[in-house]
């Protein structure tokens, strides 16, 4: 269960009109002080920050799947099940404490440096290079092109003016 404070701040963060990663960025957040203070651990970077994804769906917050190929089937299975459970369109299951206590248990094994500084860096500056690779060069491609043809358009307009103002 988040933190009282964190559930106020993704409230608060939804309520301003910022973006639903936005709000799930405080219960990352959370995530990762939970595994700072020793509470459990995490085998990646990635992984506290997939827990801290999955408690904002979880709490409500309408964060989308993730995109086919962008992830597991199963994770995004996963993530529908969670978003729909979470704003009522679907009935939760009861949780096993079995699986609960295995999970817990599983967790706390795992180390605690995977949230270090440089280790969320490292995992930042992998998570760009990867956005840069497909979404940023096409959106710059599709600007550049729009600016391009804008000018263009204008140059031609006074050329075409001219040209009509000879033959008159």
């Amino acid at each position: 269960m988040p933190e009282k404070k964190t559930l106020t701040r993704a409230r608060r963060d939804l309520r301003q009109g910022k973006s639903p990663s936005t709000a799930a960025g405080e219960f990352v957040r959370e995530e990762i002080e939970h595994v700072r203070e020793g509470k459990h651990g995490a085998r990646s970077a990635k992984q506290a920050i997939a827990i801290g994804l999955s408690k904002a769906r979880r709490a409500g917050v309408p964060l989308p799947a993730p995109a086919k190929g962008q992830s597991s089937e199963r994770t995004r299975r996963s993530a529908k099940r969670e978003l729909a459970t979470a704003q009522g369109r679907r009935k939760p299951r009861s949780s096993s404490p079995r699986r609960s206590r295995a999970t817990r248990e599983a967790l706390e094994q795992e180390p605690r440096s995977s949230v270090s500084s440089s280790a969320l860096s490292q995992q930042a500056r992998s998570a760009a290079a990867r956005r840069k690779a497909t979404s940023t060069s096409s959106s710059r491609k599709g600007a550049s092109a729009g600016k391009r043809s804008d000018a263009s358009k204008r140059a031609g307009a006074g050329k075409r003016s001219d040209a009509s103002k000879r033959s008159r």
